[in-house]
């Protein structure tokens, strides 16, 4: 039987803000429709493409900045790579000339205005975020390439029922939860050692080992930027920023030349329970102010809750380690590798995407993610570590997605703190419980989700139809 089998490096990966599905997911596809028109040898051959939004990307498309993300990504440019003090400039060229570069090489006519489509009553059956490129030739032939943003900026083309089944062949096949704790008992591996294994279909140990500290490196440099900088969000809500105020009341008089000096500064404040909390809000809110500042990210499993994990992860170096050395390799290590596992059986058996299940496919996996990593990070056992991600999740179960003004900054950035305190909550929890006399499994919550999500109404999915994005006067700030 095929399975699909996705890689630690699936679930987490290094992007701009501010959302997985409606920036990173369309950069993507303008991406493939250029490989694709290589691979046709049609590249020079073009003389017009016409973007069409559909759905959610539609809906929400301006205030998550598809649009530019498409631009981009048109241009041949790499999210992971390319410079977003840059974003701007290239945006404002290409409106200026009237033109197009597309992968770098090849210029034709674009007007944003008349090529880009918002379709806000258009929807396509099979994903709310999907978006269509109409390409003209130069000899007349036209063409169209439809995508979907599935969410966590996985991309789905046209015709394909489901994400393409991985040929790859797994040492341990996982689909559920059952599966992961089969797999610990049957070789006496743990968690992390279990994805290790299976991360060898892919790329070396060591490959993948640098690979995750470079993924904590962007983590750890969001963290530290957003908790310096100051000033108000972009949208026009005028939301302020309030990571680098909170960082200052918290760190005092204290001196500091770069990050790792600052999280030492941050251990030395103490383990008071107020302190330690005001410092997992601060962290979530540094991502995800900058994640709505379109600066670099890592998806986690989206954009929209990319503030979790690093905040939880943060306070598990800082204030549970006895070291002296806070960044201690090991334990970012196994941390990820553990939360990508959880992560990838709700993108298996449910969604991560918000704008087919709602926060709760985001703010709610991205807890349950850092829950599970968390509680085997502290020494719980594997039974303890699915408890905690079981935990996390019943308690964000129906949990809407309602933007306001299509943006990802209320309630968004706030309920990134929420989702990371719930994480410690139910991991604190798990090990101190029995998970033998648990009476909710968490295949049983993620079915319960996926449930949750079709039953869910859909002005609660990302389109800023309902909740709080048709309650809250624009002209309002957050608070």
């Amino acid at each position: 039987m095929q399975h699909e089998a996705i890689s630690v490096l699936d679930i987490f990966k290094i992007g701009v803000g501010p959302s997985s599905s409606h920036t990173l997911g369309p950069w993507r596809a303008a991406l493939q429709l250029l490989a694709t028109l290589q691979q046709q040898n049609q590249l020079d051959a073009v003389v017009s493409v016409n973007v069409l939004l559909y759905g959610s990307l539609a809906k929400t498309g301006k205030g998550h900045g598809t649009d530019i993300a498409v631009l981009l990504g048109l241009c041949g440019e790499d999210p992971v790579t390319f410079d977003v003090y840059q974003i701007t400039s290239r945006i404002n060229d290409i409106r200026t000339m009237r033109k197009l570069v597309l992968a770098g090489r090849h210029e034709i006519d674009f007007i944003i205005e008349e090529d880009i489509d918002f379709l806000m009553e258009d929807s396509l059956p099979f994903h709310p975020n999907a978006l269509t490129f109409l390409v003209k030739l130069r000899d007349g032939n036209a063409a169209s390439y439809t995508y979907y943003s599935v969410g966590g900026g996985f991309v789905v083309t046209e015709g394909e029922t489901n994400l393409k089944t991985s040929m790859v062949d797994l040492p341990f096949p996982i689909d559920t939860s059952s599966d992961l704790v089969h797999w610990c008992i049957k070789t006496g591996l743990s968690i992390p050692e279990v994805v290790l294994e299976n991360e060898l279909a892919w790329r070396s140990e060591s490959e993948t080992r640098n690979i995750i500290m470079r993924i904590w490196k962007v983590m750890e440099e969001c963290v530290y930027k957003g908790a310096h900088t100051e000033g108000e969000l972009p949208g026009g809500l005028n939301v302020s920023r309030r990571a680098a105020s909170l960082n200052k009341k918290l760190i005092g008089t204290q001196n500091y030349a770069n990050g790792r000096e600052w999280l030492q500064c941050i251990r030395k404040g103490g383990f008071q329970f107020k302190y330690i909390l005001d410092w997992v809000s601060c962290f979530a809110l540094a991502v995800n102010e900058e994640n709505a500042s379109f600066s670099r990210v890592v998806t986690a499993p989206t954009n929209g809750a990319a503030g979790v994990i690093p905040a939880v992860l943060h306070y598990f170096l800082i204030f549970c380690g006895d070291e002296d050395e806070i960044i201690n390799e090991e334990k970012i290590i196994r941390f990820v590798l553990c939360a990508s596992e959880i992560g990838s059986m709700y993108k298996k058996g449910a969604t991560i995407s918000a704008a087919m299940g709602g926060c709760q496919a985001e703010i709610g996996v991205s807890s349950s993610m850092a829950a599970a990593a968390l509680c085997e990070g502290l020494g719980g056992t594997t039974n303890q570590v699915i408890m905690a991600a079981e935990i996390a999740m019943e308690h964000h179960l129906g949990l809407t997605c309602d933007p306001v003004g299509g943006l990802v900054q209320i309630p968004c950035i706030e309920r990134n703190t929420m989702g990371a305190i719930k994480a410690i909550t139910a991991a604190q929890l798990a090990l101190q419980g029995n998970p033998y006399d648990a009476k909710v499994s968490l295949d049983a919550v993620i079915k319960t989700m996926w449930q949750t999500a079709q039953d869910m109404n859909h002005k609660y999915k990302e389109t800023s139809d309902g909740g709080l994005a048709v309650h809250i006067p624009l002209s309002l700030p957050e608070c």
